[in-house]
């Protein structure tokens, strides 16, 4: 009987998956570059992020932002002075719209870290485990997906009481079951794999199957899912900064500075055309660059 050197094949020195990985890499940056979208997505993003962080410091009336009243100024057209015109205050549109990108940025990423905050470990449970506790778990998440997430979240926010914080907190409890449905699918088709079977069989505990073997395969959807809800969540809270239930006046939230542009259409329109603007861009930002990164990291929807 021939003898089989088990210790023929041996795994690959970390040089050689470090230059793997260097060369994987280098193709999805091909890729994505390749793409018109996703490369004006990432540009749209990369410059909301740019204002978030710098943009107080670099608005030229920041006075403006935080409620200050100059009558003489009052509803002046987009001009030298004035890029983007002044509101029924005297205060400068511009700077209220730059300062308030890192409202919205703030709220993009407490609502989609909350939502997967919660939402990852109960599908990697409910995946994982079976039986009667993804039973439980998949019967309150649709419980919760029967509902509208907005008219939800309106509730939340009714009985909680308008504001900022209130608002971030209806919409992240509306947020997590999105996340439970995709790592619940995924976790289903990643723990029959073999690599599962193997640790399980060395008798690795199920914890560390989890961290190492489930979470690390079911990060490439959840990375798409939570560059698209980055823009789904800015337009949430800008809907209910619409109807009053958001940030309260004077700070400088889009969906609030809308709300109040709208009585003043269509004569004074610079008024509610760029904070819209900036809410349309963010949001087609985000999406554009989420398609980017779904083309990349989930080789299937190439095919459809």
């Amino acid at each position: 009987m021939s003898h089989v050197d088990l210790t023929s094949e041996t795994p690959l020195s970390f040089r050689e998956r470090h230059a793997s990985r260097i060369r994987q890499l280098r193709l999805y940056a091909h890729m994505f570059c390749g793409s018109f979208s996703s490369m004006f997505g990432l540009t749209l993003v990369v410059l909301f992020l740019i204002l978030a962080a710098i943009g107080p410091s670099i608005v030229p009336y920041p006075q403006d932002t935080t409620g200050a009243v100059n009558m003489e100024a009052r509803l002046l057209p987009p001009g030298a002075e004035h890029w983007f015109g002044t509101d029924e205050m005297g205060a400068d549109i511009f700077s209220r719209v730059i300062v308030g990108a890192r409202t919205s940025l703030w709220i993009g990423i407490v609502i989609t870290g909350l939502g997967a905050l919660v939402g990852v470990p109960l599908g990697i449970i409910a995946g994982y485990k079976g039986g009667w506790v993804r039973a439980c778990i998949m019967r309150v998440t649709e419980l919760f997906l029967a509902v509208p997430g907005l008219a939800l979240a309106l509730a939340i926010v009714a009985s909680l009481g308008p504001g900022l914080t209130n608002c971030m907190i209806a919409l992240a409890i509306v947020w997590w079951p999105g996340y439970v449905r995709l790592v619940e699918a995924k976790t289903l088709a990643v723990k029959e794999e073999l690599f599962v079977e193997s640790a399980r069989s060395i008798g690795a505990k199920t914890p560390w199957i989890l961290w190492h073997h489930i979470l690390p395969n079911c990060m490439s959807p959840i990375i798409v899912k939570m560059s698209m809800d980055m823009g789904m969540a800015i337009l949430s809270a800008a809907g209910l900064g619409f109807i009053g239930l958001g940030a309260p006046p004077p700070a400088p939230e889009w969906g609030a500075m809308v709300s109040v542009a709208r009585s003043y259409m269509p004569d004074w329109w610079w008024y509610s055309f760029f904070p819209g603007a900036a809410i349309f861009l963010t949001v087609l930002g985000f999406n554009l660059l989420g398609d980017g990164l779904r083309d990349i990291l989930d080789p299937r929807s190439r095919e459809r």
